[in-house]
């Protein structure tokens, strides 16, 4: 992964990433006249502006949550850290399917949401219950713990806990369960282990983690509260840069050069990103793998329990990307020329079927939300994916099926619009 991560964005760019209305590509755009390409590729900028503008400002109250639970650490500050994560994630998950197609994205984002980790090269773990990856040296490193650690027949200075270094030390040794930074980390240094295994419960770490002198727990906390502190202000700098490659008129970044291209490149890219995710990774990697696996170690926000909202807002971000709308976490809508005006011009019927197989994988993926937020019975996704668990994996499989279909759909209007040889990525999965 290229070191680009803890670039400063470019000037103006923070005012710019604020909640600020945009400017809608539509006003060019006569009501009653057709949806040009080249206009719904413009508006997929200002979409995934908006998305990651979102994401940065979510980012930015949790590392201030962050750093009131470290200036007082309380059960209060703890959880009021844990909302602020919770929110960060809406914004963030419907940003994915800007990676798939857009190599600036998928380059950048393991720093920023790679999972599975093997937690204990952060901290400490209970090891009777510790899954890690096989042959895997860094899974027991504890950063937090030592001041060197040896991965790879290497010995490390992690000394001084810096953003820079735990950028650096993503995927060392090799591993990519050797995550050293992103949502994830924090995720874990918030909650902790998740022992429930397929029962209720997330993880329970203990606020004295983070408390200092004969108070402190699992010894430490002087590091622990350096690395959470550090690997927060990092996601925060990751986001800052991405806001500036999606920015309207700055110079040399990723919008202008994507903008530069065929309008049937810009349409390929976002109907590659559309199927890519809704497949492959959605589908497959992230409900299939857990599911046939029985594997809660496979499950997206592992450490929260939050996995169903983690899988909606996947699915949201697809339905985004074809409808040209984006609701913002402060209630504006960011909407205009869309993929589903462009092809209804085109094909209505296939344009109708696909709006239909949208909502279709919608409501599979609210039914596993529900079914995680329900009041008197609630069954996170860890449990839907336990042996035995016939409610969980029709949930799970119904949802799969809507995915797939979706991306067939999604497939056909490519060829419609001229975009040829699609082949979203799926990731090796058979359906």
């Amino acid at each position: 992964m290229p070191a680009i991560m803890l670039r400063r964005p470019l000037a103006g760019i923070v005012a710019l990433s604020a909640l600020v209305p945009f400017a809608s590509v539509a006003a060019d755009t006569a009501a009653n006249d057709t949806v040009s390409a080249d206009a719904v590729v413009n508006h997929y900028a200002d979409l995934a502006h908006a998305n990651y503008a979102d994401a940065l400002n979510a980012a930015q109250a949790l590392n201030k949550r962050i750093d009131e639970l470290l200036d007082n650490p309380t059960a209060e500050t703890l959880d009021a850290a844990k909302q602020a994560w919770l929110q960060a994630r809406v914004p963030y998950q419907q940003s994915e399917v800007f990676r798939f197609g857009n190599a600036v994205v998928d380059d950048w984002e393991g720093q920023l949401n790679a999972w599975p980790l093997d937690e204990g090269m952060i901290d400490y773990v209970k090891g009777d219950d510790y899954q890690y990856e096989l042959g895997n040296e860094g899974a027991t490193a504890n950063i937090i713990a030592s001041e060197q650690i040896k991965v790879g027949g290497e010995t490390l200075d992690v000394s001084a806990i810096t953003p820079q270094l735990l950028a650096d030390l993503n995927e060392v040794g090799g591993s990519e369960a050797n995550v050293a930074s992103g949502y994830h980390a924090i995720e874990f240094l918030l909650w902790g282990q998740d022992l429930n295994g397929f029962e209720a419960g997330s993880g329970e770490r203990p606020v004295s983690d983070f408390l200092t002198g004969d108070a402190c727990t699992h010894d430490h906390c002087d590091r622990r509260r350096d690395y959470l502190d550090a690997v927060s202000d990092l996601l925060v700098a990751d986001l800052e840069w991405m806001v500036a490659q999606w920015a309207p008129d700055v110079e040399d970044n990723y919008r202008q050069s994507l903008l530069a291209e065929s309008h049937q490149e810009g349409l390929r890219r976002m109907l590659f990103g559309m199927g890519s995710l809704s497949l492959g990774e959605l589908a497959g990697e992230r409900l299939k793998v857990a599911l046939e696996a029985n594997s809660y170690e496979d499950e997206h926000d592992c450490f929260s329990d939050n996995t169903h909202n983690s899988h909606y807002y996947n699915g949201q971000g697809i339905q985004n990307v074809y409808t040209g709308t984006y609701h913002r976490l402060d209630g504006s809508v960011v909407e205009g020329p869309s993929l589903e005006a462009l092809l209804a011009a085109q094909n209505g019927e296939l344009a109708d079927t696909l709006e239909q197989q949208l909502g279709a994988s919608m409501a599979r993926l609210n039914a596993i939300k529900q079914a995680a937020e329900d009041e008197h019975s609630p069954m996170a996704f860890d449990m839907m994916i336990a042996p035995g668990n016939e409610q969980g994996s029709e949930l799970i499989n119904e949802a799969i099926l809507a995915l797939v279909a979706q991306t067939g759909s999604i497939e056909a209007a490519a060829g419609e619009l001229g975009v040829t040889s699609l082949q979203p990525d799926d990731a090796g999965h058979r359906f």
